[in-house]
């Protein structure tokens, strides 16, 4: 059954509003990097988000920092339009923005960084308690979450090798090479047959 048309207005709802920004920008980007791959077309997108975050796309180059081909872009689109050059305070303007854009970005990345770090053990010299116990906790957490995943891999492995080697014998394989106590319960059959015979 399809989804029902969706009626084109402001989403009134800040939570709703923001999670419909999310799918359809990723949306908007992956269509773009698709369209620039499938057709060797030259794709520049820049998205603004409600509460002024910015994104980018750029066909053919990184977009971890403004790249070449966004700047080329825009300027053959602003030659195209017939607008000013690139000598205006817009421009002058916009170049301010970039830079703290690429600033922002740079330390994000210098952020994440660190906190990679922190989680193999370098450069926690230099936290206090606070931070200390923080990463501990998520380091517990994560741990957690590695021995649980660990578990479930090795049940189905277990589950795995158990069918396979069902299937090797024929299915004539005794269930009990697979319980712990196999040779007691083998033992006690063997007493209780000697005594009937008895």
């Amino acid at each position: 059954m399809g989804r029902g048309k969706v009626e084109l207005k402001r989403i009134e709802n800040p939570t709703r509003r923001q999670v419909t920004f999310s799918k359809r920008r990723n949306g908007l980007l992956k269509k773009a990097f698709e369209l620039s791959i499938l057709c060797d077309a030259e794709v520049s997108l820049i998205v603004f988000s409600p509460t002024g975050k910015f994104y980018q796309f750029a066909s053919h180059e990184s977009v971890v920092l403004l790249p070449p081909m966004m700047e080329r872009t825009i300027a053959r689109y602003r030659s195209e339009a017939g607008l000013s050059g690139p000598n205006d305070h817009s421009h002058t303007r916009s170049l301010e923005f970039w830079r703290r854009e690429i600033e922002e970005l740079q330390k994000t990345i210098n952020e994440t960084e660190a906190k990679l770090r922190h989680c193999i053990g370098e450069d926690i010299e230099m936290l206090g308690m606070k931070e200390l116990k923080q990463l501990e906790r998520q380091l517990k957490a994560g741990v957690e979450r590695v021995r649980s995943k660990k578990q479930r891999s090795i049940q189905e492995e277990n589950a795995c090798l158990k069918k396979r080697l069902h299937e090797l014998h024929g299915g004539n394989i005794s269930s009990r090479i697979w319980e712990p106590n196999a040779r007691k319960a083998i033992q006690l059959r063997t007493i209780d047959d000697g005594s009937h015979l008895h």
